[in-house]
């Protein structure tokens, strides 16, 4: 094999082709051992990190529109520039991640990451804050589907459900520390040293790029053929030296080429094999986070203004309901390899579907019953959101991946910046039922997508699943 082989315009040259499929069946006789897990704790502090960075700004903006008077419109474009910049880096990084590698990503949005939160400190007016934070989103919508696609193509078919999932929990983790630390800290440091704070994380990179190997698949779909043979090959020598036992021979793989007029990039996840799969993870995506977001950004205010909760207690309401969908995540991370992709995120979304419903129509009286309906709906539809970080990366092929991925991470910023605006215009109306009614049939078109429409990839080496 060479090194310098070059993608021909008719599909993978065959020796490309065949040695991708030959790293895939390499990686399917790893056993699950501490280099995995190693691997896993390094991304995953990577992204705890970055969820706490996302989060902050919501704890920051009381003491924010205190020190520089702020309007509504200034509040809001505080908390929506964030999303908006990780919006765009959740596409940008897709396609950077699959031309010049996933490891070189990740150690450059975090690094982007922490030196803004350093310079945000500095601020003293509204427009460098939000200028900075812009950027920081594209950093952090640029880590999160591009870790989880690395994830994915380390970690062999047999329970990678699992394996995935419990590192999909440390965004969720790094959102729930956030808001316990800034509650804590923020009143007694301020603004300014929570975002010092934040920047310490960006030395990270370093620990990265040091430790972590760049994805064999990749290299190999690139044509950098001996650098993923050893790669792979160092990595075999790591397990076979934890796990004290020689490998067993991979089971041989016969080589896939890609269709003849297929194209890397958006192109083709538009056309052939992969337009269904690209529009039905869109769907599933944008559904998900219009109702996560919809409830999660609302609850505060409904339990304020509607059952005049004083703001502790509505606070406090509203955390019990996270917990309760950091909850529906774990299950969900035990249990996906059995129940299969498909049948969590058509089931998880109906169930949440069927909660808000109830609620919306029958429950919606009192605070406590509000309590009790969206934090059953929160187990369901955090528990479908959390699988398709997971589902997401298997049903594209290496090289367009991170984009496909990331593709979902930006359609997802959608729902999150839709779902606030829907609901709080229906319950500008003074509906509160149609609140819940609305974002009921939201998760019914989502369980219905993925009951009718989604492929099952659980149990399936990915180059089986996406040639």
């Amino acid at each position: 094999m060479t090194t310098d082989t070059p993608h021909a315009t008719a599909g993978r040259p065959a020796d490309t082709a065949a040695l991708v499929a030959a790293i895939g069946a390499r990686f399917e006789r790893l056993p699950l051992c501490r280099w995995h897990v190693t691997v896993r704790l390094i991304i995953g502090a990577v992204t705890f990190f970055e969820a706490f960075d996302q989060l902050l700004i919501a704890y920051a903006l009381p003491e924010l529109r205190a020190e520089w008077h702020l309007s509504t419109g200034q509040t809001t474009s505080l908390i929506t520039v964030g999303s908006v910049g990780m919006l765009a880096g959740a596409l940008l990084s897709g396609r950077l991640a699959d031309r010049i590698g996933r490891v070189k990503v990740i150690a450059a949005c975090i690094a982007l990451s922490g030196v803004c939160s350093l310079l945000l400190t500095l601020c003293s007016s509204p427009g460098p804050f939000m200028a900075l934070r812009f950027v920081q989103g594209l950093a952090i919508g640029g880590e999160v589907p591009v870790a989880a696609t690395f994830i994915a193509e380390i970690t062999r078919a047999h329970k990678r459900g699992r394996f995935v999932l419990l590192y999909e929990l440390v965004f969720p983790a790094g959102l729930t520390a956030c808001a316990v630390l800034a509650w804590w800290l923020m009143p007694l440091l301020g603004w300014r040293w929570m975002f010092g704070l934040a920047a310490i994380p960006g030395v990270l990179c370093v620990l990265v790029v040091r430790c972590v190997p760049e994805s064999p698949r990749w290299l190999a779909d690139h044509g950098r053929h001996e650098e993923a043979l050893a790669t792979m090959a160092s990595i075999e020598t790591k397990v076979e030296k934890i796990t004290g036992e020689p490998l067993p021979q991979p089971t041989p793989a016969a080589p896939v080429a890609r269709e003849s007029h297929a194209r890397s990039g958006l192109r083709e996840l538009l056309t052939g094999r992969y337009r269904k799969r690209t529009l039905v993870v869109c769907a599933l995506w944008f559904c998900g986070y219009f109702v996560n977001y919809g409830i999660s950004s609302w609850l505060p205010t409904i339990y304020g203004s509607r059952f005049h909760l004083d703001l502790s207690d509505a606070l406090l309401y509203s955390t019990v309901t996270s917990c309760a969908g950091f909850l529906g995540c774990l299950v969900v991370a035990l249990t996906v390899d059995r129940i299969g992709r498909r049948h969590t995120v058509t089931w998880c979304l109906g169930g949440a579907a069927l909660c808000l419903l109830l609620l919306g129509l029958f429950a919606g009286g009192s605070a406590s019953s509000v309590l009790i309906w969206t934090s059953l709906s929160a187990v369901f539809f955090f528990g479908a959101n959390i699988c398709l970080y997971l589902y997401t990366p298997e049903l594209f092929p290496t090289r367009i991946r991170a984009l496909g991925t990331s593709l979902g991470g930006a359609v997802n910023r959608l729902g999150v910046i839709l779902g606030p605006i829907v609901v709080g215009a229906v319950y500008a109306g003074g509906a509160l039922g149609t609140v819940f009614v609305t974002l009921a049939v939201v998760a019914l078109v989502g369980s219905l997508t993925a009951g009718v429409a989604a492929e099952e990839t659980s149990g399936r080496q990915l180059e089986d699943v996406a040639p």
